[in-house]
């Protein structure tokens, strides 16, 4: 259910309104009972959910494969990989 903005011609007031979209826009202020009108919103912003999107996912293979390099180099055992459950966890 979205958010609609109201003002009102009487008094200025400007509020917000919860509403179903199939509701009726409201008619009257809920201070002062002058007519409203309902104000043209902005819209929702867009929401991306997952994993997201990133600058370094669509990287070229090369640099992948260097980075990959990089951090398998700069384990803390210094072996790039130790299987012999030194301080790397490997």
């Amino acid at each position: 259910m979205p958010n609609y903005d109201y003002e009102c011609a009487k008094c200025g007031d400007v509020f917000e309104k919860f509403q179903k979209m199939t509701e009726a826009p409201l008619k009257r202020c809920p201070k002062c009972k002058g007519t409203v009108n309902r104000l043209i919103g902005a819209g929702a912003g867009i929401i991306f959910k997952g994993a997201g999107f990133y600058q370094t996912d669509y990287r070229s293979s090369s640099y992948q494969k260097k980075a990959k390099a990089e951090s398998s180099s700069t384990s803390p055992c210094g072996t790039g990989g130790c299987k012999s459950g030194g301080p790397c966890g490997n």
